[in-house]
């Protein structure tokens, strides 16, 4: 079995992760030059589990979800993306179940059948929030999470000019996209996201702003929150 992946996450930007950052195999990455899941330990025990990734990435931490065990279905809107992870699987010797649609264009799943949802990045692009937290709700069962990292609310409020010392930019939360790197981004704030996870009928278990490993940047870069479908 060939492990694509570094042993660790490389730096990277947070306007454009997971890019072409090389990523590992052993533990889900939340964000650019974050310690991976298995020290952050939003996901547990996925082995057996029917998993829901959004977003697909190059496929690293669906592939590292199906080396640990489990059934992952992954989601993305980007044909060369699930042609990537397809080819990670395949030389990995895993199955990933690929989907190309929407991230909010879940009928193909059934209600109530998701033990655990995840999405690393991808909804920044999102611009119906809501609507995708509503699908995913429907589709897990009983007890089961969602975990979302996203660019962090503070962290787009900054002009990242490599050739100079980050500056502010931008109000916080700032209602219009923003292009980064060619890609639309939306900005919301952590009290948008609470408003969200509720709207859908999660309740929040987890609101994680992790320091990166370098330890240099002012502000965080990475919002990760965990919201749980509680019986009605």
């Amino acid at each position: 079995m060939t492990d694509f992946g570094s042993p660790r996450p490389s730096p990277s930007s947070s306007s454009s992760f997971p890019g072409r950052a090389e990523l590992p195999l052993d533990t889900v990455t939340w964000g650019p030059d974050l310690p991976g899941d298995d020290s952050l330990r939003l996901i547990t025990a996925p082995k057996g589990k029917k998993i829901l990734q959004l977003g697909v990435g190059l496929g690293h931490n669906a592939v590292s979800l199906a080396l640990a065990g489990a059934h992952v279905i992954a989601v993305d809107n980007d044909l060369s993306r699930i042609d990537a992870a397809r080819q990670l699987a395949e030389v990995n010797e895993v199955k990933v179940e690929l989907h190309h649609g929407d991230l909010a264009d879940l009928a193909f799943v059934r209600a109530d059948q998701i033990d655990l949802a995840l999405s690393v990045y991808a909804l920044a692009r999102a611009e119906d929030f809501d609507r995708v937290l509503r699908q995913v709700n429907r589709v897990l069962r009983t007890g089961g999470s969602f975990s979302v990292s996203l660019p962090h609310p503070a962290w787009l409020m900054l002009d990242h000019d490599p050739m100079n010392s980050p500056r502010l930019a931008r109000r916080y939360g700032e209602d219009m996209p923003q292009d980064i790197d060619g890609i639309e981004i939306f900005s919301r704030s952590v009290a948008e996201l609470f408003g969200s996870f509720m709207r859908a009928n999660f309740r929040v278990d987890a609101l994680l702003e992790p320091e990166a490993r370098s330890g240099r940047a002012i502000v965080p870069s990475t919002i990760i929150m965990r919201g749980r479908k509680d019986g009605v």
